[in-house]
């Protein structure tokens, strides 16, 4: 071959073959065959941009869920809870708004808290749930967990002089969402001991990160369920500090939801 001679161009099968190798070794498993299905059925009319995005936008809307999926795996959110489902209605007190609001997450930004109150069944664990499942979409680094299980495991690590790794969990993340604090009485042993939700909410409130508290206490009895006054008081003072605080004053959805069923299985059959 002489230098003037000009490589041979691979045909049109080779090419192919080179470009599914290609996407196969990238993975991109799903524009390789996206492509497939286009050269089999290819859409009239469609500009070289067009026919490229449908090559790409399967990838990528695979690529987004998966990452969303990851997110909402690791968070350890025992549900998925989402504002669409939530009955505004049956809590007319509650400003809807607002809490629609905060589904922006424009408080994580901002680094700020979210301290939800009320009486069991009022639904501050469906708004909390809600707000993580969005952060999970967002793409946000977010861990779910009842204050219970919290101090425990964080208790566990005292015994084996782990806590400092332990706390890495619920520190780090860029939201964090404590339930159900004051449900269980153990909660309150464990944090007198060691200071353990010092240990988390001090860290996080100096970093900015963001929490979403849900509980059934008032904040002033917050000193008698710690039994550590001094100790509630700076931790409530740095968390109110940036915060926004709901408190849901109104009838539980569980009890409302009993009594519809009960009402239901009073009634007697009907006519045949």
């Amino acid at each position: 071959m002489t230098t003037t001679d000009k490589p041979k161009p691979p045909s049109p099968d080779q090419l192919l073959d080179s470009i599914l190798d290609g996407l196969t070794q990238l993975r991109l498993t799903i524009m390789r065959q996206t492509l497939l299905e286009q050269l089999t059925d290819p859409p009239d009319g469609d500009t070289r941009l067009a026919w490229l995005w449908r090559l790409i936008e399967p990838q990528l809307r695979h690529r987004i869920e998966s990452r969303v999926e990851r997110r909402i795996r690791e968070s350890k959110m025992p549900e998925r809870k989402t504002f669409d489902a939530f009955d505004f209605d049956f809590q007319p007190e509650l400003d809807k708004d607002r809490v629609l609001e905060l589904a922006t997450l424009r408080f994580l930004d901002d680094g700020r808290n979210i301290l939800l109150a009320g009486m069991p069944g009022t639904g501050k664990s469906h708004i909390a749930l809600a707000l993580a499942l969005a952060a999970c979409v967002d793409n946000q680094c977010v861990r779910y967990t009842t204050n219970a299980d919290m101090l425990a495991a964080l208790h566990a690590s005292l015994a084996d002089q782990t806590l400092t790794h332990a706390l890495k969990a619920y520190v780090r993340p860029q939201l964090l969402v404590i339930d159900e604090v004051g449900l269980e009485q153990v909660e309150s042993r464990n944090a007198k001991r060691a200071g353990l939700m010092q240990k988390v909410l001090l860290p996080r409130y100096n970093q900015r990160r963001s929490t979403i508290i849900t509980s059934n206490i008032p904040w002033e009895a917050w000193g008698d369920y710690l039994d550590d006054h001094l100790g509630a008081s700076a931790l409530l003072d740095r968390l109110i500090h940036r915060s926004h605080i709901i408190v849901i004053n109104g009838p539980s959805w569980r009890d409302h939801e009993h009594r519809r069923e009960t009402e239901s299985d009073a009634q007697p059959p009907a006519a045949t």
